[in-house]
């Protein structure tokens, strides 16, 4: 999916799974923002490393 049509259905409540996790834990951290305006690349890649890791281990709580 391209950045442009991720963006629009993020805002349309129209994400699931993984994708939807992803820009759920960059509202967390903070760079929604940031993500929405200039798209991921936009991160550095200690924050994308970041996001990666924290839905590998929310995935992991949620497999207990």
């Amino acid at each position: 999916m391209g950045k442009d049509k991720e963006i629009k259905a993020y805002l349309n409540h129209e994400l699931s799974g993984d994708d939807l996790l992803k820009y759920e834990i960059a509202r967390e951290m903070g760079v929604l923002d940031r993500v929405l305006s200039d798209g991921w690349k936009s991160l550095s890649a200690k924050e994308t490393g970041r996001i990666g890791g924290l839905i590998t281990r929310k995935k992991r709580q949620q497999k207990k």
